[in-house]
């Protein structure tokens, strides 16, 4: 295994995590840098607040498309054999530096998201089968209680236990990585938590509302 192209692969996986999408997109088309407004994460959520969702929908994609395409990295370089463990190590070793890229990117002085979107695009280059019923969970939650940060808990929480209950995988690290995705969602969800208990975190969804 060559282990500097390996290395070069993971460098080039951060740099498309850092592609710092709302942050960019909010300053060129609106003047605006989203981490001084809203909840000042430079996620696609806060952009819909901030800025609308003409505006957050193409961030949202873009965050997704960067994870997805660091992700398959191995496998466009055919760095190891299809169906091996050891592609889908490469795959999550890959997945986790554009994830690091997104919530400390280097092009927008390490101040980034949560990176819910990028690890919903790593998870679909790595599983799409799981990852769409981890997106079910996403949007079932979303329509019973309009919160976005109650959702992605949801979707990370459901997202190891669908794979230890209905899934399989050739790869060990592959479980270890979901149970760090669901730990992780916790994690950064710290403020929403608080403010979810306090009754002031804002709902994407509102009954009776224009969107």
């Amino acid at each position: 295994m060559n282990f500097l192209i390996i290395a070069l692969t993971l460098l080039l996986a951060y740099l498309l995590g850092s592609v710092a999408t709302a942050v960019w997109i909010g300053k060129k088309f609106h003047g605006v840098d989203v981490r001084e407004h809203g909840s000042g994460n430079a996620g696609a959520t806060n952009v819909i607040r901030v800025l609308g969702w003409k505006t957050g929908v193409p961030v949202l994609l873009i965050d997704v498309l960067k994870g997805w395409l660091a992700a398959m990295l191995p496998i466009f370089l055919s760095l190891a054999g299809t169906g091996t463990a050891l592609l889908t190590n490469l795959q999550i070793l890959c997945g986790v530096t554009a994830i690091v890229g997104h919530v400390f990117p280097v092009f927008a002085g390490f101040r980034g998201g949560k990176g819910v979107a990028t690890i919903f695009g790593v998870l679909l280059a790595v599983n799409p089968l799981i990852t769409v019923s981890c997106f079910g969970v996403f949007l079932t939650v979303l329509l019973l209680t309009g919160y976005v940060s109650v959702s992605s808990m949801s979707a990370g929480i459901a997202f190891p236990v669908l794979l230890f209950l209905l899934f399989d995988s050739p790869s060990v690290f592959f479980r270890i990585f979901s149970i760090f995705i669901a730990v992780a969602m916790i994690i950064t969800h710290r403020k929403n938590i608080s403010r979810l208990l306090k009754g002031e975190e804002s709902k994407i969804i509102r009954k009776g509302t224009k969107k």
